[in-house]
């Protein structure tokens, strides 16, 4: 994945973790309720860049996993 999608992904979480505080915290509704939108909106777009992104691997599912690998009695 390319960098701007994992910036795009930290961003997201960022905003919507952003609005949990400050509806808990009792801000202005008028904040929570645009920065709500933006949040929705910018989980689309980074759902569409991460799916549309340019990212090539050679790893099949025959590798299995990166972090365990599959064992070779198998």
């Amino acid at each position: 994945m390319k960098s701007t999608a994992i910036k795009l992904v930290w961003a997201t979480t960022i905003v919507l973790i952003a609005v949990a505080i400050l509806s808990s915290l009792n801000f202005s509704f008028s904040l929570i309720f645009y920065l709500v939108v933006f949040g929705q909106l910018l989980l689309i777009f980074t759902v569409y860049k991460v799916l549309t992104d340019d990212y090539k691997t050679d790893k099949t599912f025959d590798n299995w996993y990166e972090d365990h690998p599959k064992p070779e009695d198998e």
